[in-house]
């Protein structure tokens, strides 16, 4: 099985109302992507909030935005829990709607060893028939997903690829070494190790950054992949206050404020997530006047 996409996917958030899901802000938000040549959506992913959804909303999002996405870019549901049983059931009904491909994190808050993350991944993986994208991210799960753990995943004929988000670069080479001559994809979980990782033969990035730049974000994976380094290397560096302005506080929180503010509605935070801290909003609106935002 072939990875999903290469180039840039947009780990898209999920717009709210006061009281559920705002669906007419959530197509819009989808169709400014697309018209911006992003690669594919993730829908749910963390950045998406379902943490703080109803299990009816989880679904009734994935399922609108693949019906609303209408097969012109590939869609990715987010369907991690870290109840195995729950993330097979989520993930057989994201199937049945017709989604590309799955995103999976590791398993949040039970910390299982590197056994139980296998019996994990594998329990998910021989319930469906599409492929799935591994997720690891160590700072919000509180597990790290190991090289030879991947290695073994792998060998899931549905198991294409994995989104890197450790922030250790030598974890993601000795990933792209145990999967060398393998049809197995990298792709960066991080907007400002981008270049990096397509370096050590990554396939793009599934990005935060995106959602605020995504004609960008997609030219900078592009321009590299085709060779052209040093456009890439400009795009990458001159994005790089406004990357780490979107993660001065606990993501999603400042990009959604940020598609607020370029008139997206994207609504309120759930909380326990709130909105930002005064000083911390100003980190941003400089960062996005500076890239001409605003």
């Amino acid at each position: 099985m072939n990875p999903i996409f290469t180039g840039c996917a947009t780990a898209l958030v999920t717009p709210f109302t006061e009281t559920g899901v705002n669906y007419d802000a959530l197509g819009k938000l989808i169709d400014f992507q697309i018209e911006n040549h992003v690669d594919a959506l993730v829908i749910c992913g963390s950045t998406g909030e379902p943490a703080t959804m109803t299990d009816d909303e989880h679904v009734n999002v994935m399922k609108y935005a693949i019906e609303h996405i209408a097969g012109r870019v590939p869609v990715i549901a987010g369907t991690a829990s870290n109840d195995t049983a729950y993330a097979v059931k989520i993930s057989k009904e994201a199937c049945s709607f017709g989604a590309d491909a799955l995103l999976i994190a590791a398993p949040y808050y039970n910390k299982p060893t590197q056994k139980g993350l296998y019996m994990h991944y594998a329990a998910i993986a021989e319930a469906v028939d599409i492929p799935i994208i591994l997720y690891n991210i160590p700072g919000r799960t509180g597990c790290n997903l190991l090289p030879k753990t991947v290695q073994k995943l792998a060998e899931f004929d549905n198991i294409v690829g994995i989104k890197e988000a450790s922030g250790d670069l030598s974890h993601v080479a000795k990933i792209a070494h145990l999967m060398q001559g393998k049809d197995f994809a990298i792709y960066s979980g991080n907007d400002d190790q981008v270049l990096p990782v397509l370096s050590l033969g990554g396939k793009g990035v599934i990005s935060v950054l995106s959602n605020i730049c995504p004609q960008d974000t997609h030219d900078m994976v592009h321009a590299y992949l085709n060779g052209d380094t040093k456009r890439a290397t400009e795009l990458q560096l001159n994005m790089l206050d406004l990357i780490n302005a979107l993660f001065v506080e606990t993501n999603p929180i400042p990009v959604k404020t940020a598609l607020n503010i370029l008139g997206f509605n994207t609504g309120n935070l759930r909380l326990p997530l709130c909105e930002m801290e005064e000083a911390n909003l100003q980190i941003l609106k400089n960062a996005m006047k500076d890239y001409g935002l605003i």
